[in-house]
């Protein structure tokens, strides 16, 4: 069982939900984010999403793009996300821990250091890494049944996102090669646009648990802890990121981990009420 799975199933033992936060690898300092992550899981945080800085993020709105910028001027990649991680492992081995980004990072990692065993450099890194997840925005569930096997040969998930404007058929692919959870996009449109209607991700969630066997998490739109709160009664988790990437903005460096770990023991508070 991986990480991520273990972590949904003694959360479902005692009756909580996943508090899942989103934070930019190497913002808003390129040395800040083990000790972020740390001070999330103090807060409450159940994984960890760490998003992988590129230029051209399709699904990032204003917030995170701008996270992303400020991340690659300072130099941060994918070999100092991966060294971010082996940081965090240093002193948390249970914390789940999931890359999210989009395919040129992973593929120009694969350019750069290509093995000769077959295998896939950034998989192998990944997992040696102490990765638990990937969620490529760009990789489509049907061409990722390879994508898929070799992760879960070492011990990682591949996460998809599902839309409100996701099909049946969108669905049952995802639950094809799905494992350890989907992400539920509650809006249209990029990530911190619009007010969140809470009725119809409730209404949303029977329909895609009649494919996907996994966690469900819900993200885009949840900024406060009553919005969580009412996420959390029908979700199996919640997912929350520009509001983090915001609170964190602009902060002085020895203030950006006690006011994420603020932010989310409020959110954790509210959720296991």
């Amino acid at each position: 069982m991986s990480r991520i799975a273990a972590t949904f199933s003694a959360l479902k033992a005692t009756g909580r939900k996943a508090l899942i936060p989103y934070v930019t690898a190497g913002f808003p300092f390129a040395d800040v984010t083990p000790e972020l992550m740390h001070a999330m899981v103090a807060g409450g945080a159940d994984v960890i999403e760490l998003g992988v800085p590129f230029s051209d993020p399709s699904a990032d709105g204003p917030v995170i793009q701008k996270a992303g910028d400020k991340a690659l001027a300072q130099g941060i990649g994918m070999v100092q996300v991966l060294d971010m991680v082996r940081a965090f492992r240093t002193q948390d081995a249970t914390t789940p821990v999931v890359l999210m980004g989009y395919a040129n990072p992973v593929e120009r990692y694969n350019q750069k250091h290509d093995r000769k065993d077959g295998q896939s450099a950034f998989v192998t890194d990944a997992a040696q890494a102490g990765v638990d997840g990937v969620l490529i925005v760009d990789y489509p569930p049907e061409e990722c049944q390879d994508f898929a096997a070799e992760l879960k040969s070492h011990g990682l998930d591949l996460i998809f996102l599902l839309a409100p404007t996701s099909t049946d058929e969108r669905m049952q692919q995802v639950a094809a090669v799905a494992s350890g959870y989907v992400y539920y996009v509650s809006l249209k449109g990029v990530t911190g646009s619009g007010a969140l209607d809470t009725g119809a991700v409730e209404a949303m969630l029977p329909r895609i648990r009649q494919h996907v066997k996994v966690p469900v998490g819900v993200g885009f739109g949840i900024r406060d802890a009553a919005t969580a709160r009412t996420i959390g009664q029908v979700a199996d988790a919640v997912v929350i990121g520009s509001k983090i990437i915001q609170l964190i903005d602009e902060q002085p460096r020895n203030q950006v981990a006690p006011v994420a770990q603020k932010f989310l023991r409020e959110i954790r508070t509210a959720l296991d009420s």
